[in-house]
């Protein structure tokens, strides 16, 4: 049975959902934060609230942080570090190009010579425990094979590899091969990510690579958020439950949402999101119905007849 990570996804996995999605259905080794970054030379308050211990109380969350310079790994890793994390993750990964081309995320993997800086820095850092997120390059997927090359000269608690190259974003298909080679390549322990959306697709990953350490799931989870424990148990759900467990976390989220948001646009434009990747499981007149109020009236209305589904 391998494990399960939560993969970090801006505009969806803040700490409100990690707490809810932890408290009402669980089945995941760690949850990670969307990445933490430095904006006119501080962390963004917003970074501060989400990786704040009282907003994570008893959640396994990991820190993720991002950075395109020593500097900057320093400073955000003294940072998380003071609120007393002891594991940071290191995005290399993000392919959204205003990160990329600043050098952050994926675009970090075109300069082996500041990723070996950073290696420095993870080998001062000894009391911490340092993972990497990462794909195959920005632009080409040989990239990581250097990268990977410099990351076996220090140790971390594992690699989370995307097999797409950041100007692929989501697009196009996943490179098996070049995972393999990773995976083969990689003296740290090799973690799964990319288009993983069912409990078929879990296994195939399991038994294609036997010794990889587990799976983070992103999207998959969105829109089937049961899809850790379904895994756990060996069981698929049906729609129907899917979509019973679904309704007790947005409950349970609007609930959180309405202390901390304004008004019933903040509320509107939030919980919405939580929908977002469900068309398939809730066909598209309801999805369409529920993604298309205009206001938080009909809203709620539209949510409240998806039990009926």
């Amino acid at each position: 049975m391998l494990d399960i990570f939560f993969a970090p996804i801006q505009g969806y996995t803040d700490d409100v959902y990690r707490r809810i999605h932890y408290k009402h259905i669980g089945g995941v080794k760690n949850y990670y934060t969307p990445f933490v970054r430095v904006e006119v030379g501080a962390v963004r308050s917003k970074d501060q609230r989400d990786i704040a211990p009282e907003n994570n109380s008893g959640v396994p969350v990991v820190p993720q942080i991002i950075f395109n310079n020593r500097k900057e790994f320093e400073y955000l890793t003294d940072r998380v570090k003071s609120l007393g994390y002891n594991e940071i993750d290191l995005n290399m990964g993000c392919p959204f190009p205003l990160q990329a081309r600043h050098g952050r995320g994926c675009g970090i993997l075109a300069h082996p010579d500041i990723v070996s800086e950073i290696i420095e820095g993870i080998k001062e850092h000894n009391d911490t425990t340092f993972s990497v997120k990462m794909r195959l390059g920005r632009d080409n997927p040989s990239e990581c094979e250097k990268i990977i090359e410099l990351l076996n000269n220090v140790q971390l608690r594992h690699i989370t590899l995307h097999p797409r190259t950041g100007i692929q974003q989501y697009k196009g298909t996943v490179d098996y091969n070049a995972f393999e080679r990773v995976y083969r390549q990689s003296r740290n322990p090799i973690i799964y990510n990319g288009d993983i959306v069912t409990l078929e697709d879990i296994k195939r990953i399991e038994n294609k690579y036997p010794n990889i350490k587990g799976i983070m799931l992103g999207r998959g989870l969105l829109c089937a958020p049961s899809l850790a424990v379904e895994y756990a148990n060996d069981k698929q759900w049906n729609n129907s439950e899917r979509i019973a467990l679904m309704l007790k976390m947005h409950d349970a989220l609007m609930a959180e949402y309405s202390r901390i948001l304004k008004g019933d646009t903040q509320m509107l434009n939030k919980m919405r999101t939580f929908w977002e990747y469900s068309e398939q499981l809730l066909g598209r007149k309801p999805y369409k119905k529920v993604m298309k109020s205009g206001n938080l009236k009909n809203y709620l209305s539209a949510v409240s007849e998806l039990k009926f589904l």
